[in-house]
């Protein structure tokens, strides 16, 4: 082993003032998730570009703000996460997202396997305390295997990035600016049943709410028997799509 392996494997942060090693390039957010640290995050995945869209991941380091999918890890840092100040940050842009789409839970098919509400859980969020937006965003039945409610978006661009770089197909993309901003589905007719996406992409599976869901399946697994209902998210660092 050469010396300047040795040294980056010796290197090490400090998060939430446990001594946390990284290796050459990691983030905060890779170097504390293989560690078995729990950082909330929702549009970050292993193997997909971090681009901090959801803004849970902030943590502190050095006192500074920061998203923790972007940073990368460096020797010596102070990194703070679960501190009261970020929880409630925390729970404020939950909330935000839980009003800005239709997230019904007891009625949504991913009720248990779904990354949004077991974050909720897990942060104790209580009620939505904003006025509810109830949008009314197109719900697309036209692909003869999936169904597409886009009324539960929260924009984190992961199936634009698992169409584009892993499937190559190029079957979504996000458009709008502001308030408008929104998932588009590239053909000509806007609908994703004149793409040629398959149930079998990674985009159709990458989805950590209730948007992208396979057709003739519902409720298979009896709610409560479900990935979160078995073990809270934060048990299964390392386990689950993070």
């Amino acid at each position: 082993m050469s010396k300047n392996m040795a040294r980056y494997e010796n290197e090490t942060f400090s998060l939430d003032g446990n001594e946390v090693e990284f290796q050459p390039g990691e983030t905060i957010l890779q170097a504390a998730t293989r560690a078995g640290h729990f950082i909330p995050h929702l549009c970050s995945q292993p193997g997909f570009h971090p681009h901090g869209s959801c803004r849970l991941c902030i943590v502190k380091i050095n006192g500074r703000p920061g998203s923790s999918c972007t940073l990368k890890a460096a020797a010596g840092q102070e990194v703070e996460s679960d501190i009261e100040e970020l929880k409630h940050h925390r729970r404020t842009v939950l909330r935000l997202l839980f009003i800005e789409g239709n997230h019904f839970c007891p009625s949504c098919e991913k009720s248990g396997n779904c990354l949004l509400q077991a974050t909720a859980y897990q942060l104790e969020m209580r009620g939505p305390r904003f006025e509810e937006f109830y949008p009314n965003r197109m719900v697309d039945a036209s692909h003869p295997d999936i169904l597409l409610d886009f009324n539960r978006c929260i924009l984190c661009g992961l199936c634009v990035q698992a169409s584009r770089d892993i499937d190559g197909k190029n079957i979504f993309a996000i458009g709008g600016h502001g308030m408008n901003t929104h998932l588009v589905i590239n053909s000509e007719t806007g609908k994703l049943g004149d793409t040629d996406m398959a149930l079998t992409d990674k985009a159709a599976q990458v989805c950590p709410v209730g948007v992208i869901l396979p057709k003739r399946v519902g409720f298979a697994v009896p709610i409560g028997q479900r990935v979160f209902d078995i073990k809270p998210l934060a048990e299964m660092v390392g386990e689950q799509p993070s």
